[in-house]
């Protein structure tokens, strides 16, 4: 089974995930804009278990359609490493795919909150885009 390893950019805190991704997607919603510096998020989803060390923060924000997600920073560098979304019953985590550092990381499958996408962005050939999350 393989292993990944995402860290801050710090490298105090990291995340070791097992297998391949559930899911590899793109997020153009003003918050994960807002929460990356950047134009969209990019994230991997895995399913449990999963080891972290190091210390997290966390922060909790309410989706635009009425999810938790408890976000998880490094406290010295602040990167923005990995997340979860309360009341689901999978224990899934979705990992910021810049942590792993790996250009060779498998690409997006979707892209949600198209209707945020900046005008310049071009997906990838058979992404699969959604106005807002079809979830």
């Amino acid at each position: 089974m393989a292993t990944r390893t995402a860290s801050c950019s710090c490298g105090q805190l990291r995340i070791e995930v097992f297998g391949e991704p559930r899911g590899v997607g793109v997020c153009h919603c003003l918050a994960c804009q807002q929460r990356t510096g950047s134009v969209f998020a990019t994230l991997a989803v895995f399913r449990a278990p999963y080891k972290v060390t190091g210390e997290a923060r966390e922060y909790l924000r309410t989706g635009d359609q009425g999810g938790s997600f408890r976000f998880r920073f490094c406290p010295v560098c602040g990167t923005n490493l990995f997340h979860t979304e309360e009341g689901v019953g999978d224990n899934s985590v979705a990992v910021a795919v810049g942590g792993f550092a790996d250009p060779s990381f498998p690409p997006p499958e979707v892209s949600v909150y198209d209707c945020r996408r900046h005008g310049w962005i071009q997906m990838p050939d058979g992404v699969t885009a959604y106005e807002k999350d079809p979830e």
